[in-house]
């Protein structure tokens, strides 16, 4: 399964994408988060949150400085992230083959966190059902992820290209998230199908920390 993002090329210099460069965020998409942040305020001080498809690491940029110099961000993508966060640690590879248990030994990470957040995008293909089924498996990826390792209370964040099947994801959500929203932000690409799912106050009885 990818978790690629969508080619450096495809690059859209729009309202959003000029404001990127004039702020010093590495991409358009920190708005997107920003903006979700804004409705659903998600993130505090000291915060331990992960970023799943983080590159090229606006996400972990914004998130850096909503939970502060006592918080934790922790970047995965399988291409490189080349930003040097004080907060912030990122790693290159593949999900489906980590051990994240031992990933967030070895980098000084605990067992949860309080917020997970996917931006994770498949390489499209341009066959719209190839392409939504692709988005699907990867936001149950971030699904699964967040079982494991996000605190009860804790919130998810994920992007998904809406499809039929998107209603059974979304019930899947709630079944482990007392409150479930989809979102669209403004700053979304008017041509995009993209949509943001956003659960919580996940729900988990067996938690020690």
């Amino acid at each position: 399964m990818l978790t690629t993002r969508f080619p450096m090329s495809y690059i859209v210099h729009d309202y959003y994408f000029k404001k990127a460069k004039v702020q010093n965020y590495v991409a358009r998409s920190i708005f997107k988060l920003c903006e979700i942040d804004e409705r659903f305020k998600l993130f505090r001080q000291g915060d331990t949150v992960l970023d799943l498809g983080a590159a090229p690491g606006s996400w972990s940029q914004y998130v850096s400085q909503k939970i502060g110099p006592q918080g934790q961000v922790l970047g995965i993508d399988l291409c490189a992230i080349s930003l040097k966060i004080s907060n912030a640690t990122f790693l290159t590879g593949d999900l489906n083959e980590m051990n994240l248990d031992e990933v967030l030994k070895e980098n000084n990470f605990g067992k949860f966190f309080d917020v997970v957040i996917s931006d994770m995008a498949p390489k499209t293909t341009g066959v719209r059902v190839v392409d939504q089924t692709a988005s699907l498996g990867l936001c149950e990826l971030a699904l699964d992820i967040a079982k494991e390792f996000l605190k009860p209370h804790g919130s998810l964040v994920c992007k998904l290209f809406h499809s039929a099947d998107f209603q059974v994801f979304k019930r899947d959500v709630q079944k482990k998230f007392s409150k479930v929203n989809v979102f669209i932000p403004k700053s979304t690409r008017k041509e995009s199908k993209e949509v943001f799912l956003i659960a919580q106050n996940k729900l988990d009885s067996n938690y020690n920390t």
